[in-house]
């Protein structure tokens, strides 16, 4: 399992550990990874993902997975949310 974030793309940084002797030793940022639920309204059901908590935020901010799907970038999305992304714009373009 990847520890990258489904719907924004967010992955691991790389950086320095730094100690008080000023010596500095590689190491990584990881992102901070939740399984989460997400609703989607136009389908009437449920999607799990593995989303960053910034990601959870945004989704929030936007109204919910419909929303945040709607302005998501597809190169950002992996490949099972980019399949939920064409569903949710099929629904809601027959509706």
């Amino acid at each position: 399992m990847s520890r990258r974030c489904e719907l924004t793309g967010k992955g691991p940084m790389v950086g320095n550990n730094v100690s008080h002797a000023n010596n500095k030793t590689k190491r990584r940022f990881l992102p901070n990874l939740q399984d989460v639920t997400l609703q989607s309204e136009a389908l009437g059901r449920s999607f799990k993902f593995r989303v960053s908590s910034a990601a959870l935020r945004t989704v929030d901010h936007r109204g919910g997975l419909d929303g945040f799907m709607a302005k998501a970038k597809d190169a950002e999305l992996s490949s099972s949310a980019l399949k939920v992304k064409k569903d949710i714009l099929k629904a809601q373009a027959t509706a």
